[in-house]
């Protein structure tokens, strides 16, 4: 039986973070948004194409995108928001096709071979894809058709924003073949170094050389680099994986020596990786702190639990534990993180009782929790939440 070419959408998202603050303020449309942590060390997350056009890019130092784009709104990062509109563009695509896999929030493949019958060629349902996210969300997607994930992905971002890229199965090659060696995926600074010394400039530079040569040079990377050039890429599109781990990280406009400082940051990541636990079901059993001294020097350390949890407080005090390990040398801390590991579904933990030697204070917590969240859910984030993290 004759097996037809795959069909392959990636969907990317245009300045995701950035345009999800002009959906929510108008105001801000032309304007040239810019989403990121910090000043002094912070880095831009998401740039809108009015920024772009002065330099600014995702991962540009902060400082540098201000001195680049002086006039431009600067806002920190909403990833609880981000994550609500990544669900229901997410939830889109699972309408087409059981075979999703998202990179991030805001890009994902689909595999949509063998669906033409319901929903016409898959030039077209890329198409009607993009227009229900544009009417149901409010934002744009651009679009890449191909056969492999590897060319779907370069092929959508060749039309940004707002633009769809298709590559017929059997012209893979002469797509690629005019493209800047940048643009395959894994090509970073020092391999494309490699690469310019054995005279190659374009993908079709590439795709010329003996795959001996490459794998003589780069070892096994450079068979993957011969296979890529031709557009060939065998890889399945994945369906979603539960997660693994749930975290966050800061890193801090000024060294931190002061431990009650120190703490009250530590307080703050521990509430807002327990709320992302309760959101997505999940409870944890393991604990890690993460530390970044002004050397750069870093550590991890965890703890497992005696039982798994959500809790702020108990996420908080873990923390501290692994803390009074971590901070022992009493160097400047630069950054600080704490992540949830050994996940489990909070819905097959046994409910907490009476009779479970701490008087019904794991379930009170998680009825307390669950009320807060609720409340913050309506109201505002910042409705209720520790004291310790008021504002002097």
């Amino acid at each position: 039986m004759l097996k037809l070419p795959r069909s392959i959408i990636h969907l990317d998202m245009d300045a995701f973070f950035a345009s999800v603050e002009i959906l929510d303020n108008p105001d801000l449309r032309g304007k040239a948004v810019i989403v990121g942590g910090g000043e002094l060390r912070g880095v831009v997350s998401a740039a809108s194409y009015e920024a772009r056009r002065f330099g600014v890019h995702s991962a540009l130092p902060m400082m540098t995108a201000r001195k680049c784009c002086p006039h431009g709104v600067f806002l920190p990062p909403r990833m609880a928001r981000y994550h609500e509109v990544s669900d229901q563009i997410m939830a889109i695509f699972q309408r087409y096709t059981p075979l999703v896999e998202p990179l991030s929030l805001d890009e994902a493949y689909l595999d949509v071979t063998g669906t033409e019958r319901l929903f016409g060629p898959t030039a077209e349902l890329a198409e009607m894809i993009r227009r229900q996210v544009r009417a149901e969300v409010g934002l744009t997607v651009s679009a890449g058709v191909a056969t492999s994930k590897l060319v779907a992905k370069i092929a959508s971002d060749m039309n940004k924003p707002d633009g769809l890229t298709v590559v017929p199965a059997g012209s893979e090659v002469a797509f690629l073949t005019p493209l800047a060696i940048a643009t395959l995926p894994g090509v970073g600074p020092a391999t494309m170094k490699q690469l310019e010394l054995l005279g190659v400039r374009t993908i079709g530079d590439l795709a010329r050389l003996p795959v001996a040569i490459l794998v003589r040079k780069l070892g096994q990377q450079g068979s993957y680099l011969h296979e890529a050039a031709q557009g060939i890429d065998c890889r399945p599109v994945e369906v979603a994986r539960a997660a693994k781990s749930v975290g966050h990280e800061e890193t801090f406009a000024e060294d931190l020596v002061d431990l009650a400082v120190i703490r009250k940051e530590l307080l703050a990541l521990a509430v807002k990786v327990g709320k992302r636990l309760r959101r997505q079901g999940l409870e944890a059993r393991t604990v890690v702190l993460k530390t970044k001294y002004y050397d750069f020097v870093q550590t991890t350390r965890s703890k497992t639990l005696n039982a798994a949890t959500a809790d702020d407080e108990a996420l908080y005090q873990a923390g501290c534990k692994l803390l009074a390990q971590t901070l022992a040398g009493r160097k400047p801390l630069r950054l600080m993180g704490i992540t949830a590991t050994n996940l489990l579904d909070s819905g097959q933990m046994r409910p907490a009782s009476l009779f479970d030697g701490d008087g019904g204070r794991v379930s009170k917590r998680r009825k307390i929790n669950q009320a807060v969240d609720r409340i913050n859910e309506t109201f505002g984030k910042q409705t209720i939440l520790p004291a310790t993290l008021l504002d002097d």
